[in-house]
């Protein structure tokens, strides 16, 4: 089973991607972690990488999207994947529609966790992360996932462990800059979730409301994946 995952930032996109993982027990691919086996591991494309990550620049697609394509063909991926975070516009999704038919890789599902954009960016700014692991829900805003006082201080609801932000969260215009690449459906991400929409064949499409209880999207998810 291969899946796409798309949604934007605040989403609750990386909670369901790692549930997905747990009951299928398949990888959950990030491409930041990608790109860190392969610049770690000292692989051609990692070192091609590195030159542009050291320049500050972007990597190009033609590095970026061969490094997913091979990551997705490992051992530990034959039995399925969850592709997550990318790819990110248009052109990305069009050059990784074309690898996987040169591979032969088939798209199983493609799951989109819709969400307005006003909603993304509260859930952003009161998003509180775990040390133990950031796919623990914790939120200032919302009862159901608010996190647990101890000692006179908000610590993780599921394990306890300590609750920080992520700077750019905080960031308003640093939240609004995501979302703009995200929400853009002319050349941004939402534009490369129309593009994977259209494969068509076997490809099966999940449209889901990010809005209620993590539970009810976890049902929404899986009851798609049946």
């Amino acid at each position: 089973m291969n899946i796409i995952i798309f949604g934007p930032n605040g989403s609750g996109k990386g909670t369901q991607g790692a549930i997905i993982k747990e009951k299928y027990g398949f990888p959950h691919i990030e491409t930041g972690v990608i790109f860190r086996e392969n610049i770690g591991g000292g692989t051609e494309l990692g070192k091609k990488a590195k030159e542009y990550i050291d320049k500050g620049d972007l990597v190009p697609d033609d590095i970026t999207i061969p490094m997913v394509l091979n990551k997705l063909q490992e051992d530990a991926c034959k039995d399925g994947w969850i592709l997550d975070g990318f790819p990110r516009n248009k052109a990305q999704a069009e050059a990784m529609v074309e690898g996987m038919k040169k591979e032969g890789m088939p798209l199983d599902y493609v799951v989109e966790i819709q969400l307005p954009r006003e909603v993304a960016k509260l859930r952003i700014t009161g998003r509180r992360l775990c040390a133990n692991d950031n796919n623990h829900p914790n939120h200032i805003a919302f009862d159901a996932i608010k996190p647990v006082e101890k000692d006179g201080k908000l610590v993780c609801r599921v394990c306890g462990g300590e609750l920080s932000t992520r700077a750019d969260d905080q960031d308003l215009d640093a939240v609004d800059k995501r979302h703009d690449i995200y929400y853009d459906d002319n050349t941004g991400t939402m534009a490369a979730v129309n593009v994977f929409k259209a494969v068509g064949g076997n490809t099966k499409v999940i449209e889901v409301n990010g809005e209620p209880s993590i539970q009810e999207v976890t049902d929404a998810v899986l009851g798609g994946l049946k």
